[in-house]
């Protein structure tokens, strides 16, 4: 800068007012830019994907350098440590829970990378807890130095001298104001006030030429240009967080520069501002974002917990509903593992309801099957029991009181529960073997029944006579009550000579179906008719071939109720949180209405057959 003099400059111009204006205007706004004597912390390094040890490598790390260590990422080390760290003990306790232990006798074993980790943060809070002491002793004597310098402007001042020959030692004043950057952030502003009310008075008193001014003017112009140009360039850094500590350095900086010309500045300033106002919204946006998406995942897991505690455990009686629940159980752990961090206040707490949620569900699964367990042990004794009984009875000759009495134990039968899988089919067996060697006898020894069998004989061949004359000139609801009649009374004939049975049957049931079909009756009804028709087929065999379907049928009846049931807790669970596209929730419905037809269809066959066992 040239030195040059003009001892007949106005006093007190213009511009400097101006200057006046603008650096007052730089004081922090909204969104407020930091302290001259702030720090920008550094982003925190990514660290979702490390494991234990890269983290206690890392920590190491940062131990021999916390000066340059950002917080937020020891922080975020720390919570990723322990998430990777509780994740390791949920597996231990499901797998003491799986192999029989009880939930609350789990003790997790020692883990020595967690007292290193322990360790680790001890020694960086220890430093870090040095670092700030003596950054706050820096600050106080920061602090005395530019009140030194502010003493030092106001000498300048006050200096009887030319002011144009104190100009080189202001200067280096300046240098040293700017030198000097940490201080307490309660005396930044004052300070800051105070120094530059002394600088506006030294240019009030400084007489320089127009050509110095001018080129001092052209400099900082220079200057702010450059730093409105970097401030723009920062709508587009990709990481919003240091675009954000970059755009403070910049405001300092565009503080501690000097005054440009008076045409400029307002136009200068209002660029800078505009700039810096996008890159501060931008921040803003980014954690404002960045809540909402913890905020989010919160309600997310809310909603798995509060669909975990809501199981109604007086519905889950038998294995298969408790095999149902379990796999909705794993879905919704998996469902948890997709869910990102929610708000740090309510991380930990979440996560700990959600596991005590869980524990609960397979510490009750655990009681129900080592009652089940119980339960089958005892039912195989009473089953045996009534094997035993049922073998007393097979040799016996008294017909009618001999079939009452296994009639009975085959009723008895079914009052109980289940036995052990390996156990069922040898029980079942060895009782129906007996009750079956019984009714074979008592058939052979009542062939009386053959006369009856060819009246029954021609009683059926009258029906299927009376339903050819069913003809397409015949009224619809006509032929709809014949057809009902017809095979109401066709169900009420007894036995037909067995060489007959299959082509009389196979006759009727080719003119019942065309009839159906030609008068477009319900599909349900036509399969609840063919049952009824097949009834007298089945009974051949038995009334213990009548127990065998009504058994075989009960079984059926409860795997569809299982099925519905669990079609039903999915369509509440993607109404209430996932809100699937209506084509899945269609189909879902789809599948639960023909359930309940199958159901109704398979409670009307099950009454056919207790009407024929009474």
């Amino acid at each position: 800068m040239t030195d040059t003099h003009d001892t007949n400059l106005p006093e007190k111009t213009v511009e400097l007012e101006e200057e006046k204006k603008t650096a007052e205007s730089l004081e922090p706004t909204e969104p407020e830019a930091p302290a001259e004597n702030e720090t920008a912390e550094k982003p925190a390094v990514t660290t979702q994907r490390l494991t234990k040890e890269e983290i206690l490598a890392r920590l190491k790390a940062i131990t021999e350098d916390v000066e340059n260590s950002a917080k937020s990422e020891i922080d975020s080390l720390k919570q990723l440590f322990y998430k990777l760290h509780n994740a390791e003990l949920e597996t231990a306790r499901k797998a003491f829970i799986d192999q029989g232990g009880e939930a609350d006798a789990f003790t997790p074993q020692p883990d020595s990378r967690e007292e290193e980790f322990k360790s680790l943060m001890s020694v960086i809070k220890e430093k870090r807890g040095q670092l700030t002491a003596e950054q706050e002793k820096q600050k106080e004597l920061n602090l005395q130095i530019k009140l030194s310098i502010i003493e030092e402007l106001k000498e300048l001042i006050e200096s009887p001298d030319d002011a144009n020959k104190n100009y080189n030692e202001f200067k280096k004043l300046q240098q040293q104001w700017n030198e000097v950057t940490l201080i307490p952030q309660g005396k930044a502003n004052e300070l800051w006030k105070s120094y530059q009310l002394y600088v506006e008075k030294f240019y009030d008193l400084l007489k320089l030429n127009n050509e110095f001014r001018e080129y001092d003017f052209k400099k900082n112009l220079e200057i702010k240009t450059r730093l409105c140009e970097a401030a723009e360039k920062l709508a587009g850094e990709p990481d919003v967080v240091s675009a954000f500590h970059q755009l403070q350095k910049l405001h300092q900086e565009f503080r501690d520069t000097g005054p440009v010309a008076k045409e400029l500045r307002e136009s200068l300033w209002a660029r800078f501002k505009e700039a810096s106002t996008t890159v501060n919204r931008r921040h803003q946006q980014h954690f404002e974002a960045l809540k909402e998406t913890e905020q989010h995942n919160l309600d997310q897991k809310t909603v798995i917990c509060e669909i975990i505690e809501s199981i109604e455990y007086g519905e889950l009686t038998s294995f298969a509903s408790w095999e149902n629940k379990t796999q909705e159980i794993i879905a919704l752990q998996a469902k948890w593992k997709t869910i990102g961090f929610a708000p740090q206040k309510m991380n930990v707490k979440i996560f700990e309801r959600f596991r005590s949620a869980c524990d609960d569900f397979f510490r009750r699964k655990g009681e129900f099957f080592k009652a089940l367990k119980e339960g089958m042990n005892e039912n195989l004794e009473k089953k045996r029991a009534l094997c035993e009984r049922a073998e007393a009875l097979k040799e016996s000759t008294d017909w009618k009181a001999t079939a009452d009495e296994l009639t009975r134990l085959q009723k008895e039968w079914k009052t109980i529960g289940p036995v052990a899988k390996k156990h069922s089919d040898a029980v079942w067996k060895r009782f129906i073997s007996a009750c079956d060697y019984f009714f074979d006898q008592k058939a052979k020894a009542t062939s009386s029944q053959r006369s009856i069998e060819q009246e029954n004989l021609d009683k059926k061949r009258s029906i299927i006579a009376r339903l050819q004359e069913i003809d397409e000139e015949t009224a619809i609801d006509e032929a709809t009550r014949l057809v009902r009649e017809l095979t109401k009374e066709w169900n009420s004939v007894g036995h037909v000579p067995f060489k007959e049975k299959d082509k009389l049957y196979k006759q009727y049931r080719t003119l019942v179906d065309g009839l159906f079909d030609r008068f477009n009756l319900s599909a349900s009804t036509k399969k609840l008719d063919n049952f009824k028709t097949s009834i007298n087929s089945i009974q051949e065999g038995g009334s213990q071939a009548l127990y065998r379907e009504r058994e075989k049928l009960a079984r059926a009846y409860e795997a569809m109720k299982s099925e519905l049931q669990t079609y039903e807790n999915n369509l509440g669970f993607l109404t209430a949180s996932s809100k699937k596209g209506n084509s899945l929730l269609n189909e879902i419905n789809r599948k639960v209405d023909k359930l309940k037809g199958d159901i109704k269809l398979i409670e009307e066959k099950i009454k056919v057959i207790d009407t024929n066992l009474q």
